[in-house]
């Protein structure tokens, strides 16, 4: 089933956003939206899902269930909100935000277990014919709507098993704490934020 692929390492150029704030370690607290991609039924291309919930959990909200989006509880500084596979329609939600972070499993073409990765706001051709629409079209079209776009990060966690099925292979849900971590990484701009991962 369709998933989000990596796009190229380039920053968004977008207008300066608003909505920002700095708690009181000095950090910047971006105004978020956490988006995951993937098929909860074909085992590891549900780990977007998995994050969003275990994330949620830290931030004291119930997961979000199989008939459950996430969309009705929009509003908060961290949002989140998951998808079988990106649409256009989405550009209207994104433009609302300071960062997007959208979250996905790979096939083993990368060589990280957990890869992150800038998201132009630039048209993109989907890398496969299932894929309707690519991450930084996404941006774009925001930008192009609004006169403004988020910045955008990918998270991707590799996948070990996408036969029919649900729950995450062990390998896969392994590396799901340490995407929460980088997502916190990014929402509060620590420092490193961008690496990759290697299994140690």
């Amino acid at each position: 089933m369709p998933r989000l692929m990596p796009m190229t390492d380039t920053a968004c150029a977008c207008p300066e956003k608003e909505g920002s704030r700095v708690d009181s370690g000095g950090k910047h607290l971006k105004r978020t939206l956490v988006a995951a991609f993937g098929n909860v039924y074909r085992r590891d291309d549900g780990a977007g899902r998995a994050v969003v919930n275990a994330l949620r959990e830290q931030l004291g909200r119930p997961p979000l269930d199989l008939m459950d989006d996430g969309f009705d509880d929009l509003g908060h500084r961290v949002d989140t909100v998951v998808l079988h596979q990106l649409a256009p329609e989405l550009a209207e939600t994104v433009a609302n935000y300071d960062l997007v972070i959208m979250v996905d499993a790979h096939v083993a073409s990368l060589p990280e277990p957990l890869h992150q990765e800038r998201i132009a706001a630039q048209y993109q051709a989907p890398t496969f014919v299932s894929h309707l629409t690519a991450p930084g079209t996404i941006l774009k079209l925001a930008h192009e709507m609004h006169g403004r776009a988020p910045d955008g990060e990918l998270l991707s966690l590799r996948g070990h098993d996408f036969s029919f099925g649900e729950g995450l292979s062990p390998q896969t849900a392994a590396w799901v704490p340490l995407a929460v971590e980088r997502v916190q990484a990014l929402i509060e701009e620590t420092p490193n934020a961008g690496s990759s991962y290697a299994l140690s």
